[in-house]
Order: C-alpha cells, then sequence, then structure tokens
C-alpha cells in the first residue's frame, strides 16, 4: 500500500497561506513496472471494476466516457488489461464506444510471457440479448476467440465460428455463474470496464473485490447517469489502497475490506 505523506499548506503566490490543508501525493510511476505494483495482480481470484467519472459524479460527456479522459489515464487503463486474465464487458458499452479486438502492445504482450501469462487476456461480452454485430472489430479482428456471456433462452445461432458462448441464467445473465464459470477456465483476475448496468449487477451479486476510479476535473450537470445502475444493494465497506495524481486527474483504489 502507497501510504500518504502528511498533509501541507499551501501557499500562494504571495506568500500568504491558503485556508485549507493539501494532501501531498505520492509521484506519477516512473516505470510500467511501478504501475503494476500499484494495480497488481492479486493472490486469489479477484473481480476488480475500472471507472472514469467527473468531479460531480457523471460517467459520460455526450454519451461517451471519451470526454473525461485526461492525462495518466490511459496509462492505467493499458496496464489494468495487461494484468488481467479476462476483460468483461456489457455489449452495450462495446458498442457505444465501438471497442476494437483486444490487442495488447508488443511490450504488453512480451510482459504477459515473461510472467507466465496467455499473450492476450480473453475478451469477455455480456449480453442478454445477444444484439451484436459480428463484424465490428471486436470479433473480426480478434487475436483469439471471444466469450460471449448471455441467458440460455438467447439464440446463439448467430455467433457460430466467432464467439464461444456461455450460457447462465433463463431472463437475465447470472454473473456469479458467469464468473464461476470464468474461474473453472483459469481467468482468476477478472476487469470489468462497464458499463454501469453491468456495475450494478456485479454489486448486486456481491461480486465485486475492487474499484478502481479514476475522478476527471470536469463538472459536467445533470443528465449522464452514475458508474453503476440498477437495484440498491447494501452499502459495502471499502478500503483505499492508494491515491495518485497527474495534473488535475484523480487515481483512486479501492479493495474490500479484509481482502
Amino acid at each position: 500500500m502507497v501510504r500518504l505523506p502528511a498533509s501541507r499548506e499551501q501557499a500562494d503566490p504571495t506568500g500568504d497561506r491558503a485556508a485549507g490543508p493539501v494532501t501531498s501525493f505520492p509521484a506519477w510511476p516512473s516505470s510500467a513496472g511501478d504501475l503494476v505494483e500499484l494495480y497488481p495482480r492479486n493472490p486469489s481470484p479477484t473481480l476488480r471494476v475500472n471507472f472514469i467519472a467527473s468531479a460531480d459524479g457523471a460517467v459520460t460527456v455526450g454519451g461517451l466516457s471519451g470526454g473525461l479522459h485526461g492525462p495518466g489515464d490511459k496509462e492505467i487503463f493499458d496496464s489494468l488489461r495487461m494484468v488481467c486474465d479476462a476483460l468483461i464487458v456489457a455489449a452495450g458499452t462495446v458498442q457505444a464506444e465501438n471497442y476494437d479486438a483486444l490487442r495488447l502492445t508488443p511490450a504488453a504482450r512480451q510482459w504477459r510471457i515473461a510472467h507466465g501469462l496467455p499473450e492476450f487476456p480473453l475478451m469477455v461480452i455480456v449480453s442478454g440479448s445477444l444484439n451484436l454485430d459480428p463484424d465490428q472489430l471486436i470479433f473480426s479482428d480478434a487475436p483469439i476467440r471471444p466469450i460471449v456471456v448471455t441467458t440460455t433462452r438467447a439464440d446463439p445461432s448467430a455467433l457460430t465460428g466467432i464467439a464461444d458462448v456461455i450460457a447462465v441464467g433463463d431472463d437475465t445473465v447470472d454473473c456469479a455463474a458467469a464468473v464461476r464459470e470464468l474461474n473453472a477456465r483459469g481467468a482468476a483476475q477478472l476487469l470489468c470496464e462497464g458499463g454501469p448496468h453491468l456495475f450494478g449487477a456485479l454489486l448486486d451479486a456481491d461480486l465485486v473485490d475492487e474499484l478502481c476510479l479514476t475522478v476527471s476535473p470536469l463538472l459536467v450537470g445533470g443528465g449522464p447517469g452514475r458508474i453503476s445502475s440498477g437495484a440498491a444493494t447494501d452499502p459495502r465497506p471499502m478500503s483505499l489502497r492508494h491515491v495518485l495524481t497527474l495534473e488535475d486527474m484523480l487515481f483512486l483504489r479501492y479493495a474490500r475490506q479484509g481482502s
């Protein structure tokens, strides 16, 4: 755990003290290896969720998360993908954000091979309706066949030959069963990139072990939703593992208490 130094007073250019204390944060990691130490693979199976939100809680700008991105966000985004066994994304997010194939950089692939991992993580798409485009790059350019998690009532015939299908749950996807199936296939380190409805379903099933939250220095106003959506659940206490900043971006990592 990276511990935060004691708070200090911030002086303005005239030498006067600001009204309140300002927390001094650790320096931005100097290498990809240092970033992995802050967002590591865990010794036990873990479901980690990665999201970005504005300072006033909006999950999108103009319907997309791209308007929230800033310095440092992509480095963490790429590092989390590099260390995971499987990347889980809802079909709506795949379509809205126009996901391409999960092709890591050569350096990331070399890191995985050096650490005894497959060259590429699994790409897992959650879709109750299977309203998917087989020609989207996430399928057509995939280095390994993606997995689609759906219900037992859905017709997977359109995905024959381009995806492996896991059917769990009759009317809605059984997230707990899906996680068990992925764990059974050797995917112990799971990374979810959304969207909010999937995050809400994972919370409802009490499956979330970590939240990596990027806070963008924007005030978006009313309209966009929160990072999770769905039925209310019991609050879950989390422990703050570290805080990073780069320019005005804020990066938080929370883990279940006791994990």
